[in-house]
């Protein structure tokens, strides 16, 4: 009788997807900054995956995990912009960015045609209504 055992393969499969299952979410690409913490939540996910622009702690800027230069920044919006369905896009900002260089991107995501921004926090910060989330 020559059949094939499969119950090895079975394993080995089971095995690998249990190993992907766990490895998938540290997968995730995204430029390494040190994101304020705030009291919000997660906002609700769409369709289309949202462009997000980075401002690191040095003051560079990406788009995605593409370095721009501020004179080119309002130009490649426009360009990314007339190929996207939506005008939904995330802004990360470090922390130590002064808050006017975070508002000239936000313009310049304005002026590029993104209307629809989203400013991206880790949670866990205060509340400012004098509860404190940590528990001290």
């Amino acid at each position: 009788m020559a059949e094939i055992n499969v119950t090895p393969f079975v394993d080995v499969m089971l095995v690998l997807l249990i190993i992907f299952m766990v490895a998938a979410p540290l997968l995730t690409v995204g430029v390494p900054v040190e994101l304020p913490k705030t009291a919000a939540g997660a906002l609700p996910t769409e369709q289309e995956e949202p462009l997000t622009v980075t401002v690191t702690a040095e003051g560079d800027i990406q788009i995605q995990t593409t370095p721009v230069k501020r004179g080119q920044l309002i130009t490649r919006l426009r360009g990314i912009a007339t190929e996207r369905a939506s005008d939904r896009v995330f802004l990360r900002a470090d922390g130590a960015v002064p808050y006017q260089a975070v508002m000239e991107v936000m313009g310049a995501l304005n002026a590029g045609g993104f209307s629809n921004i989203g400013l991206v926090t880790d949670i866990g910060g205060p509340a400012l209504d004098g509860s404190d989330p940590s528990g001290n």
